[in-house]
């Protein structure tokens, strides 16, 4: 049974509206069993009377009533009870209403027939979120950074967090959108289950079912026994699926699937099973040009695209930069047993104007080298080997080599390009014919600006 403690152990208080007798009956005895207590509602007018008396710790109302929509009652308990967590039961298969419910601020969907294992999943979900009055618990993740433009960020997550909603991350390679996913899952009801982050572009197409959705005991040569796939992993938690762009469109109808069911289906057996599983999709391309390429499906888009975030590149930020790059040197000059050095006011000036197309990746690059080359207790602008377009321009001279780290990354970068040329941009490929891993790749491509 779920209990709440308000000076004396009390149950929680739920609000179900519906005008089918039939369904009202199944959510009350549902609810019922698990501890709670119900108020029932059959219109929005209703409804609304009852939100303005009493004080509901949770509230279930189907899309259609007959005076009105259920969106009327999510948008007013948005405004004004930012604590009441709402979620919406619609018509099967209607993928538009879900959708339009999530962005209006409804904390999860239920599709119609109710599943019962899917609603006290819900429910339990949606007593579990900390007040959205309430600070935020710290944590170990964190975004840096003074700005206004971080402030809204973080703002945005902390909203996010108290909500099912699917999230699609943007930005520049580099700018921290596995963070913000991170954060997203650390601040929401489902921090004690697991954040299963996967690479998507990294995944040869011949294993991508069984890796997402696992496998059955001899469903095919060298499956011994059965295996979760990540979707189980992940079960209660959330699955971050990183340049999403990268999935082959066999498996993005997969994926489609398995948002709108909440269900899949191993490799090799007959039955679905169902997986509560909160997706965050992320990736450095624009994925509204990928639609219109045909690269990636439209429907796809708009069930991952629900609610963006878009993590803003270091420069827009740049009076965040001292702020950024010394929390990384500290970081990284405790991780090499170093003393940590200064930096000099010239050092700084430079960072601070220096365009960064890797974005903190990139700025961590350049710290770890100047640290390495440094020699003394103050960073110097000289150590951190920051190039101009003049002096890059002088320092691509037909057989210069100096500065050394210029020389050094164009010799990289004419190999990685090579690679990549011969493995017609098959990145997985590229990284084996270098010797490399794909993550490796992954960062030296960023590094590089080849992203």
């Amino acid at each position: 049974m779920l209990k709440k403690i308000k000076g004396n152990a009390a149950n929680f208080l739920a609000l179900i509206v519906d005008d089918e007798a039939d369904i009202l009956e199944l959510l009350e005895l549902t609810l019922l069993k698990m501890g709670l207590e119900v108020e029932r509602a059959s219109t929005v007018k209703g409804a609304l009377r009852l939100v303005q008396e009493k004080q509901f710790d949770l509230c279930l109302t189907d899309m259609r009533l007959p005076d009105g929509e259920g969106l009327e009652l999510v948008r007013y308990i948005g405004a004004n009870c930012p604590d009441l967590p709402v979620a919406v039961i619609t018509a099967h298969g209607s993928t538009e209403n879900a959708v339009a419910a999530l962005k209006a601020g409804a904390f999860d969907y239920l599709s119609k027939p109710v599943s019962l294992e899917q609603l006290r999943a819900v429910v339990k979900s949606a007593l579990k979120l900390p007040s959205a009055t309430q600070p935020s618990v710290e944590d170990g993740y964190v975004l840096l950074g003074q700005s206004s433009v971080m402030e809204q960020v973080r703002g945005l997550i902390d909203k996010l967090a108290r909500s099912q909603a699917p999230v699609y991350v943007s930005g520049e390679s580099g700018s921290g959108k596995e963070l913000a996913a991170r954060l997203i899952h650390e601040k929401s009801a489902r921090h004690d289950k697991p954040f299963v982050p996967v690479n998507c572009g990294a995944i040869p197409e011949n294993l991508m079912e069984s890796e997402f959705f696992g496998y059955r005991k001899g469903a095919f040569t060298g499956a011994e026994q059965d295996r979760d796939g990540f979707f189980q992993v992940a079960n209660g938690g959330t699955l971050f699926l990183d340049e999403v762009a990268d999935l082959p469109l066999a498996m993005q109808v997969k994926l489609l699937r398995v948002i709108q069911e909440k269900k899949v289906r191993k490799v090799g057996a007959t039955q679905e099973e169902p997986v509560d599983v909160r997706v965050i999709s992320a990736t450095h391309q624009k994925l509204a040009d990928c639609v219109e390429g045909g690269k990636f499906r439209q429907d796809l888009y708009y069930r991952l695209n629900v609610i963006e975030l878009k993590m803003p590149a270091l420069r827009e930020m740049r009076d965040d930069v001292p702020l950024i790059a010394d929390n990384i040197l500290a970081r990284l000059a405790r991780q090499a047993g170093f003393a940590r050095p200064e930096f000099s006011p010239q050092a700084l000036e430079a960072l601070q104007q220096y365009d960064f197309p890797g974005n903190v990746r990139e700025l961590e690059n350049i710290l770890e080298r100047a640290l390495a080359l440094c020699g003394g207790s103050r960073i110097g602008k000289d150590d951190l080997y920051l190039t101009g377009p003049e002096e890059e321009h002088a320092s691509h001279e037909p057989g210069a080599k100096w500065p050394l780290p210029d020389y050094l990354d164009r010799v990289e970068k004419e190999a990685l390009q090579e690679a990549l040329e011969r493995t017609r941009y098959n990145k997985t490929a590229a990284a084996r014919l270098l010797g490399i891993t794909f993550r490796a790749l992954r960062y030296r491509l960023a590094r590089l600006g080849m992203d």
